[in-house]
This record gives structure tokens, sequence and C-alpha cells, in this order.
């Protein structure tokens, strides 16, 4: 089967008089969605995206199994082609995939009750389908590299099918991620082969180019993943904000009309590429960067390099690439946004136009505040607003609304401060063990593995935020905290943890983050019955290595709160401390086991 020419193919695509996105609009633009997809990204990027798709539905096929599904959607295609009024050719793409998924022999037999799923009616069927897709399964291998002896051999003499394996292997570990970005992994991964096939230690090469690429797929998949869960939990509106904020920090010298141009685009590629639809989502996307590449004056200057790339990687590469600079000489808010006399007037002529706008005129100023903080700022002046212009004097009402508004900043600005102040002050393992204390109090109903998981991911954040300039420090921690907290809500979801946890995760998207900080401990926890097993110690406190015994340490700490989330920070202290001793003594011991039964 012929696959993707990934670096060498370049998409001919013509700008479209029409760029609104909407599937319905673009139906009845055209007759057969397949015929116009498969004439958008010739029949090569085609039947790669096809692959894609199924695999990642699919993810127990084999790569033979899944070229014969991939070979009847391209026949069908091409036939759609050839007369786009045939019977079948008017199916919406998302339907003609699950209708041959439904059709495979023995699919309850591989897939058990992902088979009831094809009982359902679009786009419930869809939905279903979704909720069995697993990421990095058990079940699938990674990507098995060949050889160094022979992997050069192979991918000079069988290029295509070589880099189609590793685009399955890649869709069927990583279900959800996009299939633009799988496209950009494989040509990444040409790129490393081209480069290391001309080295004397060709496995050394590639070993050290794979790491980089393996953490590049995690990365992106993982703020993929958190795209579509904002976008399915809070719905358009709130993921629309979202992307107005950053859209207008990354791109300051755009006139607000193009921002909301390619923000209505993004949003109907975000739906398409959370909804599986991975042949609209590499299309319109696309077609997307081809835009913004002509129009590279009126975006950015730090794109030009991004559009000189082929197609395939010029999207990752836009996503990815810096901020544009900030034009100087911006005027201050306050005269447009407090002190106009026909504030109120405007404010309820056009209401989402209005903080639209708003939003667009915070990001292009701050590229220093996270997404998040925008929408606080702009809730806060929404709030403002709707009390004020319902007064006699709304000027005066608004007197000290810069005051109020400043408040969400500062209070952004401390917690970013304290933690930073406290991870390079007192170093990794104390930040760590601040954090459990913290969270455990919150939520001591999480099994003490979840809190160290959580614990460690957060302090990861720190690391790798706290030594950052302190002007991308605030973007970078909330940022990566929202993507934390979104998976220990998604967790939520399907084994709810408190009450407290319940009305952070679901009340309000900008205001996650402070909600957690603020959140007191957990007045409604009864704790377990006294397990002594949770306190039994043995000489592996001695003998261990130095983490072992850290993590130890950390398990202990956490269960301990679990008995009594309402010690103080002194309490907890001065039991650590004790411990320690303990610990210190007992070691020196001959009978170790004694000493801390005595102990």
């Amino acid at each position: 089967m012929k696959w993707v020419t990934l670096i060498s193919f370049i998409f001919l695509f013509s700008s479209a008089t029409s760029r609104n996105l909407q599937r319905v609009a673009r139906d009845t633009e055209h007759k057969s969605e397949i015929a116009h997809r498969y004439n958008d990204l010739k029949e090569e990027t085609f039947k790669a995206v096809t692959m894609i798709t199924f695999a990642q539905y699919l993810q127990r096929c084999s790569y033979d199994g899944l070229s014969k599904l991939v070979k009847d959607v391209v026949d069908l295609a091409q036939k759609c082609v050839a007369n786009e009024d045939a019977p079948e050719c008017a199916k919406p793409l998302p339907s003609i995939f699950l209708d041959e998924i439904c059709q495979v022999e023995k699919l309850r037999d591989s897939y058990g009750a992902m088979a009831d799923c094809c009982s359902k009616a679009d786009p419930e069927r869809n939905e279903c389908f979704l909720s069995f897709k697993v990421p990095q399964p058990d079940f699938v291998q990674p990507y098995q590299r060949p050889a160094s002896d022979v992997i050069c051999k192979e991918y000079q003499d069988n290029r295509v099918p070589f880099l189609g394996y590793f685009i399955y292997s890649v869709a069927r570990r990583q279900p959800f991620l996009y299939a633009p970005s799988i496209l950009s992994l494989a040509a990444d991964y040409e790129h490393a082969l081209q480069s290391c096939c001309t080295e004397s230690d060709v496995g050394a090469c590639l070993d050290e180019k794979a790491t980089a690429i393996k953490e590049r797929a995690k990365k992106v998949s993982v703020k993929q993943q958190y795209s579509c869960g904002i976008l399915k939990k809070f719905g358009e509106r709130t993921f629309k904000g979202n992307k107005l904020a950053l859209l207008s920090q990354k791109y300051p010298n755009a006139p607000f009309s193009e921002i909301l141009k390619i923000l209505h685009d993004i949003q109907g590629i975000y739906k398409e590429c959370c909804e599986g639809d991975m042949i609209e989502c590499m299309d319109d996307r696309a077609e997307l960067m081809t835009y913004m590449c002509s129009k590279q004056e009126v975006f950015s200057s730090k794109i030009k390099h991004c559009c000189e790339k082929p197609v395939v990687e010029r999207s990752q590469c836009i996503i990815e690439a810096d901020f544009d600079d900030k034009p100087e000489g911006l005027p201050s808010l306050v005269e447009k946004y407090i002190q106009d006399k026909e504030l109120c007037k405007k404010f309820e002529a056009g209401h989402d136009e209005f903080l639209s706008e708003f939003v667009y005129e915070h990001g292009r100023r701050h590229p220093e505040f996270s997404t998040q903080l925008i929408l606080r700022i702009t809730k806060g002046y929404e709030t403002l607003l709707e009390k004020c212009c319902k007064t006699d004097n709304p000027a005066e009402c608004l007197g000290n609304a810069v005051e109020e508004l400043h408040k969400h900043i500062q209070e952004t600005q401390d917690v970013v401060k304290t933690n930073c102040e406290l991870l390079t002050t007192h170093g990794e393992a104390d930040f760590l063990k601040a954090l459990l204390i913290r969270y455990t109090k919150k939520m001591p109903q999480v099994s003490t593995d979840t809190l160290l998981e959580i614990g460690k991911k957060m302090t990861a954040v720190g690391n790798k935020c706290c030594q950052l300039p302190e002007d991308r420090r605030l973007p970078c921690s909330e940022g990566y905290l929202s993507i934390v907290i979104q998976d220990m809500c998604r967790r939520q979801e399907t084994t709810p943890i408190n009450d407290n946890v319940s009305h952070c995760c679901s009340d309000s998207y900008a205001y996650r983050r402070p909600c957690f900080t603020a959140m007191g401990v957990d007045t409604k926890y009864v704790p377990p019955a006294f397990d002594p097993e949770m306190f039994s110690f043995d000489e592996k406190l001695c003998t261990a290595p130095p983490a072992e015994r850290e993590l130890g340490q950390m398990k202990l700490l956490v269960n301990l709160i679990k008995r009594k989330p309402q010690m103080t920070e002194e309490q907890i202290k001065t039991i650590s401390d004790g411990f320690t001793a303990m610990v210190d003594k007992c070691c020196k011991q001959s009978d170790i086991e004694t000493c801390f039964g005595e102990e």
C-alpha cells in the first residue's frame, strides 16, 4: 500500500472564497464531503490520515488488517470524485468511517462492549466509540525500531511502507493525538534518519533524537487532550475565550477582526480533531495555516521560518512559535473601559462582542499573564459592569474598578512568588512535602499513590517554570497547573473525591486554580479505622536506596495526615523530626526491628 511521502508532499491549496469551517456550511458548498477532502489532501495524504483514523479507533488491529479498511475508504473517495451524485457519497465523513468499523467481522470478539456502539445513531455512536479509546494501552507495544545495522537500508529501500508503519504505531498508542501532529512527528523521524544514517554510530545518534521525538509527542498529546477536555466540559464559549486570550498574546499586532476570523476557524478545527474526525481536522488546519502564511505581515514576524516548511511540518511549527513582539505605545485601557460615558450603552448593546474585545486588548498588552488570569480579570470586569450599569451613577460605581481588577493579578502573582521561593530556598524534597501536606488535607479520600503522583507533577511544574524569567513564570505555572488540575478533575468524574473538589472542578474554568488554592481541609471527611500496617517499620528503612527511603517517608507523611487532617504544621514537623531521629537511632542498632517496635 502506498504511503505519504512525508517531507516532500506539498498541499496545493487555493485560498477558499469562504473560510467558514462549520460542517453545515461546507456541506452546502460540496455535494460530497469525502470527494472534497480527497481532492484537497491528494491520495497519499488522504491514505495516511485514513490509516491514522482507523488505528486510533481500532487499536488492537494489525497494520495489514487496517490497510484493507483504508483501501475501502480510498476506493469510495475515488468513486465519489468521479461521480459526486452517487448515493453513498453524500454521507458525512465520520459516518463513513464508523460504518466501515461496524462492518468488521468479529468486532465483538476483539473489542467486547465497544461493538454495542454500532447500534447507536450518530453522533451518539461516535461519542460511544471515543469513550473506548485507551491512551498508551498495555496491549499495544511501543514502536519497535529496526536494528541499527538494518534500519538505514530498510528506510532507503522501502521508505513509504517504513514510515507508514511508524505512523500506524504512533496512532494506535496515542489515540487522541491529532493527525497533523502525528505526520509532523513522522517528519521529525525521517529527518533523524536522514541525519543519523550518515553517522558512524547510527544507534547512538537515533537514541538521542528518538528521546526528543518521544518527549515532544507526549507534550503535544497532553496539551491536545487538555484542550479537548476543556471544550467538552465547559463548552464553546469558555474554549473560545481561552483561545482568544492566547491568540491576542501571540499575535498582538494583528487587528481584532483577523484574530476573530482565525479564532472561529480554530474552534471548528478543534471540534473536528476532538471528535476523531482526522481527515477534516488535517485539511482544515492545513488550510488555516496556508491562510496565515499568506498574511504573515498581519499576524506575526515570528512565523516566517514556519511558512517556509512543507505544510505537514508547518502547522506544528506555527503553534509552537514564540509570541510576536508587543506593539509600542499602546494606550491605557482605563479611558476606553472605565471612563467612557457611553460604556454601559456599548456593553448592553453587544455583551459578548464587547467582552471579547476586552479580552483581546488585555491579551495583546500582557503576554506575562496566563490566559486563565485574563479570563478572571474579564469576569471581574463583567460583574462590575452588570452591577454598576444598573445604578444611577455608573462612573462613581466604577471609581475603584482598577483596584478591584488588580486583586486578581495580585493573588496570582503572590501564589507564583510564594511557591517559587519555597522551591528555590528549601529544595525539591521539602517543596514536594509541603504540597503533599496541603493536598492531603484538601482531599484525604484520594489514594496515597495518586497524591504522590499529583505532588510530583506539581513539583515538575515548579522546576520547569520557576527557573524562567519573571515575565514567563506566571503563564508557565498556571498553564501547566491547569493541565494537572484537569487530569485530577477528569478522575473526579468517575471516582468522586469530595464536594469541595467537585465544586472547584465544575464551577468555573478560569477560577479552577484559585479555587483549589483556597480550598480548606475537608471537614466532612471521616478518617479510616486505624491500620497498624500503615505504620509498620522494618530494616528496609535502613537498607533501601535513598530515593526509596524518601518515598517511604513521604507515604508515611500522607497516611499520617489522612488519619489526622486537622494536624497543624507544628505538629507535623514534630512528628517528622521524631521519625527522622528514630530512623537514625534504630539503623545504628544490631537488632533494627526490635528498636523500631520499641520506638
